[in-house]
């Protein structure tokens, strides 16, 4: 890909006047070579392309059993493609404009219980560095609801202990405080001990959670440790470090929480994209209702 080209200069838009991470680029660009590929394989330019070719593009993609959703995010990252032709003046008119996205159906997270939370966190082995490292990671994920890339990114000097807050940076580079629990800070503190007596690599001294190597852990092996705990626990539930940002933001709600509050906690733009925590909640206030309602009880 050349740097003056469409598509480089399009890499570049978005990550300096969208502000996107590295990874969030990376997959819209992966998405959008899906288009490219689709366009050379019928020579055409990004000029010629036509409302009809991106609807073939579409249909191409159903053919090969991509699902709904994925095919919503794939328009999607075309049409911020198309728009930022017109902005940049290749194209005079957007092909994408017409273009309805498929309907995707609502699908709701997976969610621990907090006794889920606590057979994972009991199968760490809190006498090692290691294991102090991970309960650490594992309880301030689900203390502050953090994505997996705003944890393996805190700094100490993103720590207000005593105030008793994190500086988080979240997506776009917008940064917001949030509280953090007192047995968070106390499993940060234990396993800082440890940390203190690890060599550390030339550029990460302000890092919080190093790997072995002394480098930022990466969010590859926190998946791996948390993917462990929970076979070990016996949890039958597909785990991943999200799981913990979703059963953050639903048992908050459980307990009265406002919706708006859990918004900024969470760093969510949009009110709709926390709004799909009131439906686990309705979910779970139904499963209450089947199990302790006397008119639903088994006789």
């Amino acid at each position: 890909m050349q740097r003056n080209s469409p598509v480089g200069k399009y890499k570049r838009y978005l990550l300096l006047e969208k502000g996107l991470s590295s990874n969030t680029i990376d997959a819209y660009m992966a998405d959008l070579q899906k288009l490219l590929d689709f366009a050379e394989s019928r020579n055409l330019s990004l000029s010629e392309i036509s409302f009809q070719h991106l609807e073939e593009f579409l249909a191409g993609l159903y053919d090969t059993g991509i699902k709904a959703r994925s095919v919503a995010r794939i328009l999607s990252g075309v049409k911020s493609f198309f728009q930022f032709l017109m902005l940049d003046g290749y194209i005079e008119e957007d092909p994408s404009q017409l273009l309805e996205s498929p309907k995707v159906g609502l699908k709701l997270p997976v969610v621990l219980s907090v006794e889920e939370i606590d057979a994972i966190l009991s199968q760490i082995d809190l006498s090692t560095a290691e294991g102090t490292r991970n309960y650490a990671i594992i309880e301030t994920l689900y203390s502050c609801g953090l994505r997996v890339s705003e944890l393996t990114n805190l700094r100490f000097s993103d720590l207000f202990f005593d105030e008793g807050f994190i500086r988080v940076q979240g997506k776009g580079s917008k940064q917001r405080l949030v509280p953090i629990s007192e047995t968070a800070i106390l499993k940060i503190n234990n396993y800082l001990l440890h940390r203190s007596r690890q060599t550390v690599k030339r550029g990460y001294e302000d890092v919080l959670f190093l790997s072995s190597r002394g480098s930022a852990i990466s969010r590859v092996t926190v998946f791996y440790y948390i993917r462990q705990y929970a076979e070990a626990a016996g949890i039958k539930k597909e785990i991943s470090p999200h799981v913990f940002r979703h059963s953050f933001a639903t048992h908050l709600l459980e307990r009265g929480a406002n919706i708006r509050v859990i918004q900024e906690m969470l760093g969510h733009e949009k009110i709709t994209t926390t709004e799909i925590y009131t439906h686990i909640d309705r979910n779970f206030l139904r499963q209450e209702i089947i199990e302790h309602h006397p008119r639903n009880r088994k006789t």
